[in-house]
């Protein structure tokens, strides 16, 4: 039950004249019994809350920084029609800061044994599984003194997914792919070591991709085309540890690995090989193994929804085992982890001679733009202070990612916007070289 400011403005008009010309306890009771008499009447019209029927519909998935619409419809089967206000509560997360008033807010009529529809327009600003909280009904009387008020719990979970905002990136390195694969009209044969067709020989062609033994059989010069190798099997490990915790502009450096690993899979997959995904910090998180194709992005970006960094320090050598029974043919393993110093020279660089040897290794990492900001500021102090301070940092990433280099690992260092499209550049030139 909740009295409404209607109520309680009527009894305050009331108790005014009453004070000024008859003050007496007779003159209160008067005007208040009568305004309780209508609040009590007022509640009995009011639509109980207890018997109505909620149920859901919408959306169950979004993508972070899109709308989602979850539908709350509401069956009134008493005889009496409802006149409520309807609060749908979720996390706060659910909403933009300032807007869940208004957001999770209704106002509803249902006359009796009807069925009115509601809807709840999210946009989570976190990724995970947003699920529904209560459904708090006032159902208010004709008169609108006194109002019923109950709560109904209503499941719903929507999963919110990566934004994979590197897509923009695709068509670009697909057409490169394309020229690698030999298929576009490019002056160049397609690159790679896989023997695709013959053809018959023009001028410019390399004399080296002379086929001698066809070339006698058909009485005309042929060479053979090559392409890029396909069905090779990539493992993309993500480092969920504390140093992905680390935010770089507005978002952890968890986020910018992401959306990299989403890019480099998207173009993989396209080109024929096979991509899984691993997600470890001092246990496996997330792993993703032998899907098709077309399954690839939907489970990654799946898998990926509900994974948050973990305070705690990487174990590099179960990381490393890990990515041993996961791929145990040769396969292009992907570390998106930090290029910190200490954790990679304590931890990983004595442990990348297993990897290296039986596969090749590329680590990414997630650069912050400030640093280089700060490496070129001037003017006083504590400009050069913070200078000398990116400096050394800088120094320091460099020293660490040569002696990566020296290992055999391939190294890419680059900003959260440039981090994608730079893997997938990395991984387009190992395969335009055969070295996969």
């Amino acid at each position: 039950m909740a009295l409404t400011g209607r109520a309680a403005l009527l009894a305050a008009l009331g108790s005014l004249p009453v004070g000024l010309l008859e003050p007496s306890w007779t003159g209160l009771l008067a005007v208040n019994g009568t305004l309780g008499l209508a609040c009590a009447l007022d509640y009995a019209l009011a639509a109980p809350v207890r018997t109505l029927r909620l149920t859901r519909s919408g959306d169950t998935s979004v993508r972070l920084g899109e709308t989602a619409d979850v539908h709350l419809t509401v069956t009134n089967p008493g005889t009496r029609p409802l006149r409520a206000r309807v609060r749908d509560a979720w996390p706060p997360s659910s909403w933009a800061p300032g807007t869940e008033t208004a957001a999770s807010r209704h106002e509803l009529t249902v006359p009796a044994g009807e069925r009115r529809r509601l809807t709840t327009r999210l946009r989570p600003t976190r990724r995970g599984d947003r699920r529904a909280d209560r459904v708090t009904i006032r159902s208010y009387g004709p008169l609108g003194l006194l109002a019923r008020q109950g709560s109904h719990t209503v499941p719903w979970t929507v999963r919110v997914l990566p934004p994979f905002t590197s897509r923009k990136h695709l068509p670009s390195r697909l057409a490169r792919l394309r020229e690698l694969d030999g298929r576009t009209s490019v002056l160049t044969r397609g690159e790679g070591t896989e023997f695709d067709s013959l053809r018959d020989y023009v001028p410019g062609d390399d004399t080296r991709s002379i086929d001698w033994r066809a070339t006698a059989r058909r009485h005309e010069v042929a060479v053979r085309t090559w392409r890029p190798e396909r069905d090779r099997h990539i493992l993309i490990c993500l480092d969920t540890g504390r140093t992905s915790a680390g935010r770089v502009g507005d978002a952890p450096r968890l986020d910018s690995a992401m959306d990299a690993a989403l890019l480099l899979a998207a173009l993989a997959t396209r080109a024929g090989d096979r991509v899984d995904l691993l997600a470890h910090d001092r246990r496996t998180r997330a792993l993703v193994q032998g899907r098709a194709a077309a399954d690839v992005l939907p489970a990654f970006v799946n898998a990926m929804a509900g994974l948050e960094p973990e305070l705690v320090e990487t174990d590099s050598r179960g990381l490393v085992s890990t990515v041993l029974r996961s791929a145990p043919r040769r396969s292009l393993v992907v570390l998106l982890t930090s290029l910190d110093a200490a954790p990679v020279e304590e931890g990983l660089l004595p442990l990348l001679p297993r990897l290296t040897q039986r596969h090749t290794v590329i680590l990414a990492s997630v650069a912050d733009p400030h640093i280089a900001s700060m490496a070129a500021s001037r003017g006083s102090v504590d400009a050069v202070y913070e200078a000398a301070a990116a400096t050394q940092t800088q120094t320091q990433r460099r020293r660490t990612a040569d002696q990566l280099t020296r290992h055999g690992v391939h190294v890419v260092d680059a900003t959260p916007d440039t981090l994608a499209p730079a893997l997938a550049d990395t991984y387009l030139a190992l395969k335009g070289a055969g070295r996969l």
